[in-house]
């Protein structure tokens, strides 16, 4: 809560120094690059939407009053999903989650409920929001702390829960537990809203600076603190971009730009200055540094546009910046990612209910092997589990260090300069 006190401090000296206006016109000379496809990170996407899509029914199933989902009622939720395959289809493929049964009524009529192995793994998601629900509580905060109002819209909230890790119902079974801390609020356009009651001055602390907090960078950051030098993001260029002089003089005019937190108020700076550019990256790049799996879709960050206060075209800024975001045109839609939080494809730090979505898929490519060949020749849940368990160990055992670089991406695209036209809105399956 200090350093955020000094940073706030600091951040008010620089905007109030006579020089501030000329700093948000440094001239920095634009350079066009080509999109560049990352074969590990759209690996991730695409392993991803069937994950989400599985863990969205496994939710649907449990809301159900009767415990489970015909197929008449999910028959048109495949674009919901963001699935390429019907729903029906699409459940069948993975018998060690879903249990397919007739209708007590209507015996042409497949019916779905989840199997023992399913409930077991909601078991434990529930428990880990749980044990986690203070880490929960400050990403929701940190996320309406970032919007101008502080308040979000509750379904663009609910399209966004998978991403931040948020509980099913969380309206329901998270929010009323603090009401210090939120209250539902009618927005000016109608609709139902998510509004932060108070502001949280030790949660205003953006990932970049806790990581120029720790001991390696230690100096670095007591000379930002004293106005001597700015926060620099981290930069993974495609393969050949780093080497570019023009690339490598363009960033370096980008990291001298001071850097503003996305916490501050940013109504006074020039919306069409460079240093307004910058701060829209440290918003973005904060954003899905709250998000659990280090991405998420274009089209939740648009609903959200307005109160980000971010520009009209912000997918140009995925494409300008491709040394910290990767835009992934995978799935039928548009994700963006942040590439720091990955490497070699894998999540540099996961957090505990990414882990277990590692477990969850692990069960659904189980339940391909065993897919038509009869509920009895399934394993029970706990060889499942067991082995499930076994195989993550080994896995982690072979990891090793690995190099910074992406060596899988080598496969220049055209330029991508505006986005807008890429993905149809997309959005979860809600009550």
């Amino acid at each position: 809560m200090f350093k955020a006190k000094i940073f706030v401090s600091s951040i008010k000296n620089l905007l109030s120094h006579p020089q501030f206006e000329h700093q948000q016109w440094r001239g920095i000379v634009k350079v066009r690059l080509k999109w560049v496809k990352n074969r590990s990170l759209d690996h991730v996407i695409d392993t991803d939407t069937d994950l989400k899509a599985a863990c969205l029914l496994k939710d649907a199933i449990k809301r159900s009053p009767t415990g489970f989902l015909t197929a008449k009622s999910f028959a048109d939720w495949q674009k919901l999903l963001g699935l390429t395959v019907p729903v029906l289809r699409f459940l069948r493929r993975y018998p060690t989650l879903f249990e397919e049964f007739p209708h007590a009524r209507y015996a042409n009529l497949p019916c779905f409920r989840l199997t023992g192995t399913a409930l077991l793994l909601d078991s434990q998601e529930q428990s880990i929001h749980q044990a986690h629900e203070n880490d929960t509580i400050e990403r929701l905060s940190k996320v309406l702390m970032m919007m101008r109002s502080r308040t979000a819209p509750l379904q663009s909230l609910h399209s966004l829960k998978w991403d931040l890790g948020l509980p099913d119902n969380f309206e329901k079974v998270l929010i009323p537990k603090y009401p210090d801390h939120f209250s539902f609020v009618k927005a000016p356009t109608g609709v139902s809203a998510l509004r932060l009651k108070r502001w949280h001055e030790e949660f205003a602390v953006s990932a970049l600076e806790k990581s120029n907090e720790g001991e390696e960078k230690g100096d670095e950051y007591r000379q930002f603190k004293r106005g001597q030098t700015t926060l620099a993001f981290p930069m993974n260029f495609p393969r050949g971009y780093g080497a570019q002089k023009k690339v490598r003089a363009w960033m370096e005019e980008f990291q001298k730009l001071p850097y503003i937190s996305p916490y501050e108020d940013s109504r006074h700076i020039d919306p069409n200055s460079e240093l307004m550019e910058k701060r829209a990256i440290g918003v973005l790049h904060e954003f899905l540094s709250l998000t659990i799996h280090k991405k998420t879709k274009r089209n939740y960050l648009r609903s959200l546009r307005e109160e980000l206060n971010i520009p009209h075209k912000f997918t140009r800024l995925f494409t300008r910046y491709p040394g910290i975001f990767y835009l992934s045109l995978k799935c039928k839609t548009t994700t963006v990612a942040l590439k720091e939080g990955y490497r070699r494809g894998k999540l540099v730090n996961p957090h505990p209910l990414v882990r277990l979505r590692h477990k969850f898929y692990h069960v659904m490519r189980t339940g391909l092997l065993y897919r038509g060949k009869g509920a009895n020749l399934i394993p029970r849940e706990d060889i499942l589990l067991k082995d499930m368990g076994n195989r993550m160990e080994d896995k982690e055992e072979e990891g090793g260090d690995y190099d910074d670089d992406d060596d899988d991406e080598d496969e220049e695209y055209e330029e991508i300069e505006t986005g807008d036209e890429y993905d149809e809105e997309t959005s979860d399956v809600e009550d």
